[in-house]
């Protein structure tokens, strides 16, 4: 079984949910986690979880999305993680390639939903694009001013220390599609390298479609590419990719295990 650790299935026309989640079913992927970018979108999330075995969910605000309003406090983020169906905090951190919000309330969000992970005892999902010295810095300080925290860091398209240096902080790292792009060497080198006890799985749906499927939209079922490509940088055997990326997965995911 393989699980995709980020997608975002509220996405989806509702007449296709079902008919994506059958396919990536019969491609060998039995969870999926449908990611929060906004706490307006948490009910969304919650209902798509409880309706589908499959399905779990997290809560979070996306740094696109920290200049909207008026940001929730720490608790009010745990609260909504108290759902059984949320089993994570996110997405969130820091993104400087589009900056859609001003940094200093991507910063304040992402320090937001550090605390709010560490109170709700989930893992945090970080989102990180050009930013990998400010959020390294802020990983850094919440770390040693609150205490350890769990996190994972998602589609995984940033430098070789942010890598290294999170998984010293106990992160684990989850590649998408991008693993399979022809110009991702440096992206696979880091993917080779890591712990394979750190090693997770994702899509990003219905971005990132991987190859084969460049250019069309992306859905869970096509993690089976990125796996493949991942057993390949490993050394691994298919099955043996399956079963370590699912048991990271249950490692990280407690709540889901």
């Amino acid at each position: 079984m393989l699980v995709d650790s980020h997608c975002h299935l509220d996405y989806y026309g509702e007449a296709e949910i079902g008919q994506v989640i059958a396919r990536a079913k019969e491609a060998g992927v039995g969870r999926m986690v449908t990611i929060g970018v906004r706490m307006a979108q948490a009910a969304r999330v919650k209902e798509l979880a409880d309706r589908f075995p499959e399905v779990w969910g997290t809560v979070g605000i996306h740094p696109h999305n920290a200049g909207e309003g008026p940001l929730p406090s720490p608790e009010a983020i745990a609260a909504e993680a108290e759902h059984p169906r949320i089993i994570g905090i996110g997405e969130s951190g820091l993104d400087y390639f589009y900056e859609k919000a001003p940094r200093a309330a991507q910063a304040e969000n992402f320090r937001r939903h550090i605390r709010a992970a560490r109170m709700a005892g989930l893992p945090l999902v970080v989102h990180a694009r050009d930013a990998d010295a400010d959020i390294l810095a802020i990983l850094r300080e919440e770390r040693a001013s609150g205490g350890a925290f769990d996190f994972l860091l998602h589609c995984f398209s940033s430098g070789r220390e942010l890598a290294e240096e999170s998984v010293k902080m106990g992160a684990y790292v989850s590649f998408s599609g991008m693993l399979t792009f022809p110009k991702s060497e440096a992206i696979r080198a880091i993917a080779r390298d890591l712990p394979a006890e750190r090693l997770l799985v994702e899509t990003d749906a219905p971005y990132l479609a991987p190859v084969p499927f460049r250019g069309k939209r992306c859905e869970p079922a096509m993690v089976a590419h990125t796996a493949r490509m991942l057993a390949e940088v490993r050394g691994l055997e298919m099955a043996a990719l399956a079963e370590l990326t699912t048991a990271n997965f249950h490692r990280l995911f407690r709540k889901a295990a």
